[in-house]
């Protein structure tokens, strides 16, 4: 039975820990974006939250792989 590698599982809960803030950050962004609709920074600030929700998935995906695969080892591509 392969061990747990620790390094690699600190690594993922990090990033899940980006995760969890960016999740509640990027709707934050979002949602002062859509009250200052006639603004005129209401572009970049919308941009801005688009981008930071985008993160926040991309980071939760290679949180999870990265834990997996601290649990689990590396995946080996075959032919």
């Amino acid at each position: 039975m392969r061990r747990t590698d620790k390094d690699l599982l600190v690594t993922g809960l990090k990033r899940l820990a980006i995760t969890v803030v960016l999740m509640f950050t990027a709707p934050l962004v979002l949602w002062q974006a859509f009250k200052n609709q006639e603004h005129f920074l209401f572009w970049p600030v919308f941009i801005l939250g688009l981008i930071l929700a985008t993160v926040a998935v991309f980071m939760g995906f290679k949180g999870i792989m990265t834990i997996m695969d601290s649990m689990f080892g590396k995946k080996i591509k075959s032919r």
